[in-house]
């Protein structure tokens, strides 16, 4: 289906503004996909997005840390971090450096809870199964464009 149809819309000022257009409906659609996907093991996108932070970052972090990575970065960090202290998929200790700062780790459970989602990431991956690897690589490179600022 096209964007056209998709959102019901004739045309385009130009190509320019069909583009932007397209990424933010296309994003969204991804954004739904996804979101489907994770309802399963009762977490958001934005809590999957920072038990993958701690687990990749091998040491704990502060919510600043967190944020700076998260792939939304106007999520209301803390209050993510808290629901996940609730679920026991993250610990909060306090910073033995600086006793004002918060460290947080991933637990157990939640490490397991992330093996387990890996097992399914070829789903997550699925998404964009309508292209191949190589037109995904170029995807990456013309998205990676669109950011460059130089």
């Amino acid at each position: 289906m096209s964007l056209e149809k998709d959102i019901n819309q004739s045309g385009f000022n130009n190509e320019f503004q069909k583009s932007v257009i397209n990424i933010l409906y296309t994003a969204g659609w991804i954004d739904e996909q996804i979101k489907e996907k994770l309802e399963q093991y009762g977490i958001t996108q934005q809590q999957y997005n920072i038990l993958r932070i701690l687990r990749g970052s091998g040491a704990p972090l502060s919510t600043r840390q967190i944020r700076e990575r998260m792939l939304d970065r106007m999520s209301d960090t803390s209050r993510i971090v808290d629901r996940l202290v609730i679920k026991e998929l993250v610990r909060k200790i306090v910073c033995c450096k600086d006793k004002r700062m918060v460290d947080i780790t991933i637990s157990d459970k939640g490490t397991a809870l992330l093996k387990t989602i890996d097992a399914i990431q070829h789903e997550l991956d699925g998404v964009v199964r309508n292209i191949n690897e190589e037109e995904a690589r170029l995807l990456n490179e013309l998205l990676d464009k669109i950011r460059c600022r130089g």
